[in-house]
């Protein structure tokens, strides 16, 4: 249970979360990529003059990671996670909050940002109080890679920065993709059993990798849109050729492990289980976790084995 309440807030971030965020929320695309990503509860300064925004605040992860990269001296204030905890370049920035909390008003009025970048269903109450300080805020949802891009591009065109070498780096993460795929199965939590169907970061990313997922068409009532429950009858139904199993440091391989239903798999037959980070995979997180995550598909994808 404490597992299912981990996940939940963290994908209610992302899902970036992303952002998944982090960062992010699980919520489908609309027509324009470019609006799915920037829902704004205040309009940026940006359209009339590029170079307005001079300091901001981003409260996830993933879009602290984009600023950053796409121009440093911009990014006056960011939120506290572990993606960044060892990082020396991040250590001067302030932090507005650390861990799934809600950000500190006072610190980020504090920082007298010209815009704070937030998750679009984890941050709405903060943009809200923002906004009635007179502060812009833009609200973001990256659950594809396409609204990757497009978060990317808007970002840079906020700050007068040019989001190139950034979105080629993207590209060159789906380069050299496998040609055929196994049957796959994404097991992202244990209580409940949750898997990505199409409808969520993980489950675009499956495609964009050419990779078969087994519940890509699923549908069903879940606390997440994008993740449906499973039975353990439904996944021997399903009969993965390969496993991904998203580990958070509950062990939960060895949870699924223990399970009677576990060893009639094909994928556990022919030792083709692999374990995933949750940040990557299911939460963007970050671009170093994205390209970590695609790094390892890329390898499972190949091997005719596992561990």
């Amino acid at each position: 249970m404490k597992y299912s309440l981990w996940l939940f807030n963290g994908l209610a971030i992302f899902l970036s979360l992303s952002l998944a965020a982090c960062t992010n929320v699980n919520t489908p695309p609309l027509a324009s990529p470019q609006v799915t990503e920037t829902v704004a509860q205040s309009s940026p300064s940006t359209n009339s003059n590029k170079e307005s925004v001079q300091r901001i605040v981003a409260l996830s992860s993933l879009t602290a990671d984009i600023i950053y990269r796409l121009d440093e001296t911009k990014l006056v204030g960011m939120p506290g996670s572990r993606l960044f905890g060892e990082d020396k370049k991040f250590e001067k920035i302030p932090r507005v909050s650390e861990g799934r909390t809600q950000p500190n008003l006072e610190k980020i009025v504090a920082l007298r940002p010209d815009l704070v970048v937030g998750a679009a269903g984890f941050h709405d109450q903060t943009a809200q109080k923002l906004k009635e300080l007179g502060i812009n805020t833009l609200l973001t949802n990256v659950d594809n890679w396409q609204s990757l891009e497009e978060v990317t591009k808007t970002l840079a065109q906020s700050i007068g920065a040019n989001p190139e070498l950034l979105l080629k780096k993207y590209q060159s993460l789906l380069d050299q993709k496998p040609i055929a795929s196994p049957s796959t199965l994404v097991l992202a939590s244990r209580q409940p059993i949750l898997s990505p169907n199409k409808d969520s970061w993980c489950g675009d990313m499956l495609t964009q990798f050419k990779v078969k997922n087994s519940s890509a068409d699923l549908q069903g009532e879940s606390p997440m849109k994008g993740y449906i429950p499973l039975s353990a009858e439904k996944i021997l139904q399903v009969n993965p050729e390969m496993i991904l199993v998203v580990e958070t440091g509950d062990n939960i391989l060895n949870q699924f492990q223990s399970q009677p239903f576990w060893n009639k798999l094909k994928a556990v037959e022919n030792k083709r289980v692999y374990v995933f980070e949750y940040y990557g995979l299911v939460n963007p997180g970050s671009i170093d976790a994205i390209e970590k995550a695609s790094i390892k598909l890329k390898q499972v994808l190949s091997e005719k084995g596992g561990d």
